[in-house]
């Protein structure tokens, strides 16, 4: 039995560098960064200062002051970049069979910012005092569950937690439900709201982020040999994926297919990737041979590319396993230098970045690359978006827990 092909019909985005498509899209093609001081809570002995943060960014322009008051960030991010990406794709339940219309949302950690504020109302006023919404606001498939309210979405709905692999993961369930004939129409994607004093903290102490506090938009500089750590980011990417035939039958704008969905886990370290990014390599190659493409038929790559040392290195070495003498012509580039690291979410914003780079055939550039690392030899776009004929483009998320998932998008 042949598979539907599926598209992508709608997209939507909230991210450090961009309060919607448009602007984030240009901003990442003009190499521009959405990393500064943080802005949200005092930094002082904090030993890192900076994230991307979303900014200049109004709940009110998009939802009623009563109702962002019973929601957590993440989901407030979620409702409006899924209200974006709704209104591109021309998608209107009423008119459609809501029952095949589904959500299918990453996240790593949710509602985390909530969780954080009523311990504090629970230590300092006591049990009385924590919020009746404290956990609908806090958990971490409510912002699939207000979508689904919001829009009257009655198909499959789940949100998936693969720790940095969450949106990649969900929206390749996605695809795999349409697929199967589970849904019709997929809203897909990510949204994560971390950048928080505890989680700042938390990675901080790992050794996780770079502690370039004075030069907060070089900090994200991945495969670059300086490298000290990734940003910590946040915001929200959905895609509105569905079968072709369904696109086609209600005219709406198809703007590439999601052809491919590999998925692994490395099975080695609770953090690390294992050694050679030998998981995240068997993870391409399925997603490429679930495509029907050969290794070389693929244009570009938006690298998982953290700017950590660890990851950058595993995974140029990964590439290069899967690709062989064509990973000298293939050409690599990570947005997280721009955007820094939306963890759950990053997979959805850098799936908009290949679908975008897919129908503008440019794709966007490594920024902060300076000095390149011998471990890391591959063509990363460095510092300046290039143009060329873009065909076909492989979407890497590696996550804790040893969790990889790839996508792979074809121009239609």
């Amino acid at each position: 039995m042949s598979k539907p092909k599926v598209v992508i019909t709608g997209l939507g985005a909230i991210a450090p560098n961009g309060n919607n498509l448009d602007s984030f899209w240009k901003a990442l093609i003009a190499g521009k960064s959405g990393i500064d001081t943080i802005k949200s809570y005092d930094t002082t002995d904090h030993s890192v200062t900076i994230a991307g943060e979303v900014t200049d960014f109004n709940y009110e322009d998009h939802l009623d002051k009563k109702d962002t008051r019973k929601l957590d960030r993440f989901t407030i991010f979620a409702l409006v970049a899924a209200e974006e990406a709704i209104r591109n794709a021309h998608l209107d339940s009423s008119v459609l069979d809501p029952d095949k219309i589904g959500v299918i949302l990453g996240s790593g950690v949710g509602g985390v910012a909530t969780l954080v504020e009523q311990q504090n109302v629970l230590q300092d006023k006591g049990p009385r005092r924590v919020s009746p919404h404290f956990v609908p606001k806090m958990i971490a498939n409510i912002a699939a569950g207000h979508i689904a309210i919001r829009w009257n979405f009655k198909g499959p709905n789940q949100t998936i937690v693969s720790a940095c692999a969450s949106a990649t993961d969900a929206i390749g369930i996605a695809l795999r439900l349409i697929q199967s004939g589970d849904a019709d129409v997929i809203v897909t994607g990510g949204s994560e709201a971390s950048v928080l004093p505890l989680t700042i903290a938390g990675f901080a102490n790992m050794r996780a982020l770079s502690t370039r506090n004075d030069n907060p938009e070089a900090a994200s500089r991945p495969f670059d040999l300086n490298r000290d750590g990734f940003v910590l980011g946040e915001g929200s990417g959905i895609l509105v994926i569905e079968t072709e035939n369904h696109a086609k039958a209600r005219n709406a704008p198809i703007l590439a297919e999601l052809a491919g969905y590999g998925a692994t886990d490395d099975a080695f370290h609770v953090t690390q990737p294992s050694e050679g990014g030998v998981g995240g390599a068997k993870a391409m190659k399925k997603a490429i041979d679930d495509a029907n493409l050969k290794p070389e038929e693929i244009s570009y790559v938006n690298a998982h590319g953290t700017s950590t040392p660890f990851n950058d290195k595993n995974e140029s070495i990964a590439l290069r396993t899967v690709f062989g003498n064509y990973a000298n012509k293939l050409k690599v580039s990570s947005t997280k230098s721009m955007t820094g690291h939306l963890l759950g979410a990053s997979g959805a914003v850098e799936a908009i970045a290949s679908v975008m780079a897919i129908k503008q055939q440019i794709a966007p550039p490594t920024i902060n690359y300076q000095t390149p690392d011998p471990e890391c030899d591959l063509d990363y776009i460095p510092n300046k978006a290039q143009s060329f004929e873009i065909n076909s483009i492989m979407s890497n998320s590696f996550g804790f827990g040893g969790h990889n998932g790839v996508l792979v998008f074809k121009k239609y």
